[in-house]
């Protein structure tokens, strides 16, 4: 969850604590719709303020909301302030929105960001190698110490063949994952050496 930001002054209301209005002609933000400036006019067709922006016209009530029962106004004047504050809320920066776990050492270089999503995705497939190879040794050791029959460890090396067929496939394609991204690094050029 994004850290929740903290102003002194509301954005949304005048200097002597009334809600903001809005008229036509106003330039305003409308966050719910894009990040753009737009223009209000009166709409007399339907009795409200709108603007328009990709063939689509928006309107509103002269508080900025949609309907009386909203909570909230939709619309913000245009103002350096407000659309600081929409950038932070709204928008905010990648770094502003990210809990970045930096594990590297003073002396590193070149670094790699990725999500812990893709971390994760990894570090289950190893686990799961690791736990098939663990399997395939007892499996060996069960055959060597000749505690399974013959029939069944013929079936067994049929079903671990194809086991390990498949995690060297699984496996493969994670690495060539890796190694597609470590070809953008400095380390690709140590390799082709």
């Amino acid at each position: 969850m994004p850290n929740s930001i903290r102003t002194t002054s509301n954005t949304q209301t005048t200097t002597n604590g009334t809600p903001a209005t809005f008229k036509a002609g106003d330039s305003v933000l409308c966050p719910s719709v894009g990040n753009g400036t737009y223009q209000l006019f009166n709409d007399k067709e339907y009795g409200c303020l709108g603007f328009t922006t990709n063939g689509k016209t928006y309107h509103y009530r002269n508080d900025g909301k949609v309907s009386r029962d909203d909570a909230a106004p939709s619309l913000f004047h245009d103002t350096k302030a407000n659309r600081q504050a929409i950038a932070t809320l709204y928008n905010g920066s990648q770094s502003s929105q990210r809990t970045v776990i930096d594990i590297t050492e003073a002396d590193d270089n070149e670094v790699i960001v990725m999500s812990s999503f893709e971390l994760s995705d990894i570090a289950c497939d190893m686990e799961s190698a690791a736990v098939v190879i663990s399997d395939i040794g007892k499996l060996l050791g069960l055959i060597h110490y000749e505690k399974i029959d013959t029939h069944t460890a013929i079936s067994m090396a049929r079903l671990t063949h194809d086991t390990t067929e498949t995690w060297v496939n699984l496996l493969q394609a994670q690495l060539d994952s890796i190694n597609d991204t470590l070809a953008m690094t400095a380390y690709a050029k140590e390799v082709e050496k």
